[in-house]
């Protein structure tokens, strides 16, 4: 007997459900955890990924206490590097870190589908305040096609690049799974394409120990599950 191709889907949906249901039952009979917990995740990540996996986590370990460092994927590596952190999720560009690779979350260039803005020459972009990833990435992926661009906008959070996108003032870079409402990914039908081909990645810090990291890990590592399932296809 083989099970049939849809057979194959379920029985793999199926197994994640029943992990899922030992680990509910096994939570509820497990003392609350105690301790503290310290994140690092990128901002733009904060109410998709974060909050999910805080909100679970929160009802049933409500002595652990949680710190979260919003910033760049440089800054967060260097802080876990110090001790500073416990968990770092960032994004990684180039080859592979060694972390545990939690989604493939491309960056690519977006527009609001009200304003059109890139239809406009010379195209008004939308950047970080930092140089690095802006210049060999972003900037690259512009010259590359041919497009010219002028700097609209500068801002050091995802959410300014967000409002400078929705407000009609630029496209902007933005990871694929955090596209706002009424905006839309530029492809390559639109004469852009890709921006990166980046992971995010999960990094704990080796010196770092205990039941409450633990649980934080796994229910991080849930939300990301979650997330890659309704995630918008390429």
């Amino acid at each position: 007997v083989a099970l049939t191709r849809r057979g194959g889907e379920l029985i793999a949906n199926a197994r994640r459900i029943v992990s899922l249901l030992d680990e509910t039952a096994a939570s509820l009979v497990a003392p609350p955890l105690g301790g503290l917990v310290r994140i690092g995740i990128p901002a733009e990540y904060g109410r998709s990924i974060l909050s999910r996996a805080l909100g679970e986590f929160a009802k049933r370990h409500p002595r652990v206490e949680v710190t979260v460092r919003y910033a760049h994927s440089a800054s967060q590596v260097k802080a876990l590097a110090a001790g500073e952190l416990d968990l770092a999720v960032v994004f990684e560009w180039e080859g592979f870190s060694g972390g545990e690779v939690l989604m493939h979350d491309p960056t690519v260039w977006v527009t609001s589908m009200l304003h059109h803005m890139h239809e406009e020459r010379p195209v008004p972009i939308a950047l970080y305040s930092r140089d690095g990833w802006c210049r060999d990435f972003a900037i690259k992926s512009l010259q590359q096609r041919g497009l010219d661009y002028r700097v609209a906008y500068t801002s050091d959070t995802n959410g300014g690049l967000t409002l400078a996108v929705t407000s009609g003032l630029a496209i902007a870079p933005i990871s694929r799974s955090n596209i706002p409402p009424d905006c839309r990914e530029l492809t390559a039908a639109d004469g852009f394409g890709d921006i990166d081909s980046s992971n995010v990645v999960l990094h704990r810090n080796p010196l770092a120990a205990g039941e409450a990291i633990d649980g934080m890990e796994n229910a991080i590592r849930e939300a990301f599950m979650l997330t890659r399932q309704t995630a918008p296809a390429a």
